[in-house]
């Protein structure tokens, strides 16, 4: 019996994918709930796990190919057992006639091979005689043609082609963007565009902060079982600002300007696959453990691959910290629709003057990018300073002043 294997559902915001890895080729025995492929949205990477124990006999849409909703993308053949050969289905068409199998196989050793198979010892051009088989009955798989190419020595120069050895060593390679890459550029190049986007700067003093951290980060992360870091201050002193300034926490919906009593904030979040920003809901409810907490779950969701599309979806205001890699100073891009974004930057101690005299602090550079067309210049100096008062001395977030 065969199984078709189908893209999932793609949420409402989402109108097509992209196949983005195989991790099984046809001939592989796969077990039940196993990852068989990888489908890429421009918010998350879908896992399509196997239905049934059985050989995956065709992959139909190869890596790369753009899918919809519940399109056919390979099949499984239930009941099969690892080893057994299944019939010969090709994978979804080469783009190019010459990385056809050119190695001269016969045509007994071509039906003992898997396609997977044989379109690798196509693609080095090597006899299949040459690669000893490890699989059942001396079979040969993938990982016998994968060591066999580590194992063997590469060819020997000319002497005319060692003068060209320099240049050879000058090389580029062309990859595809990958849709999360692609999307992130569009809309980062449209709220350039399309806002009237203004930066202002100011430094906060973090020893209060530091102090506090060092005085109680061992009883904090006894108790609740979480280190505390900066960034649970850093989102408390956000959400008390925007409760100040309501501008902040708006955003413009054609000719309207929608303001939001709830406090729903983006953290920046660098992935392999790219920049994400995962929403903290209701950070106004949070305490400072709950945000470490849900910070750490939202970032391990984010390098793992495991975000949701609600989870990316909304937020009101953005926080992305480019101290963590060493940034000075930064104007960040706003995360359309907010009005509104804030960077963190490298903590470095610098001399200030205090009270006439020089003294070694720990500063940090605070940048606020906002979308003129709603936040003054007004409103904006005084969220940024609200911040830094607040973050300079962190009892006014206990106290409420």
């Amino acid at each position: 019996m065969t199984i078709e294997i189908l893209v999932p559902d793609l949420p409402e915001s989402v109108a097509d994918a992209t196949v983005a890895t195989w991790h099984k080729q046809p001939g592989d025995f796969v077990t039940r709930d196993e990852v068989l492929v990888d489908i890429e949205t421009d918010k998350v990477v879908l896992e399509v796990p196997a239905p049934q124990d059985g050989i995956l006999e065709a992959i139909i849409e190869a890596d790369g190919t753009t899918v919809l909703s519940k399109q056919l993308i390979g099949k499984i053949k239930v009941g099969a057992v690892a080893g057994e050969p299944t019939k010969d289905v090709p994978v979804a068409a080469e783009s190019s006639p010459n990385k056809r199998n050119t190695a001269s196989l016969t045509e007994e050793t071509n039906e003992a091979l898997s396609p997977a198979v044989r379109r690798l010892l196509g693609e080095h051009s090597i006899e299949a005689s040459a690669v000893k088989g490890t699989g059942v009955g001396g079979r040969i798989t993938r990982e016998d043609v994968e060591a066999y190419l580590k194992k063997s020595s590469a060819p020997a120069v000319a002497p005319e082609a060692k003068a060209e050895a320099p240049l050879a060593a000058r090389s580029q390679k062309r990859v595809p963007m990958t849709r999360l890459r692609k999307r992130v550029a569009e809309r980062l190049l449209e709220a350039k565009n399309s806002t009237a986007m203004l930066t202002t700067f100011n430094e906060v003093n973090m020893k209060p902060i530091m102090d506090l951290r060092k005085q109680y980060k061992d009883i904090f992360e006894e108790r609740h079982g979480i280190r505390l870091g900066f960034m649970s201050f850093y989102v408390k002193a956000v959400v008390e600002a925007l409760k100040r300034y309501p501008e902040v926490n708006a955003s413009i919906d054609g000719d309207d300007i929608v303001y939001h009593n709830f406090f729903d904030v983006s953290i920046a979040v660098s992935t392999p696959r790219g920049l994400v920003t995962p929403v903290l809901r209701d950070c106004d409810k949070l305490s400072l453990a709950e945000i470490e907490k849900g910070i750490r779950e939202l970032a391990i969701k984010g390098r793992d691959g495991k975000l949701t599309v609600d989870e990316l979806i909304g937020g009101n205001f953005t926080i992305t910290n480019g101290g963590v890699f060493g940034s000075l100073m930064s104007t960040p891009i706003i995360n359309l629709p907010q009005a509104a974004i804030l960077g963190m930057h490298k903590i470095a101690d610098r001399p200030m003057a205090i009270d006439g005299k020089v003294e070694i602090l720990p500063m940090m550079y605070l940048a606020l990018s906002y979308d003129h067309r709603l936040v003054d210049g007004r409103e904006s100096v005084g969220y940024l300073v609200t911040i830094k008062d607040l973050l300079e001395d962190p009892t006014r977030l206990l106290l409420d002043v």
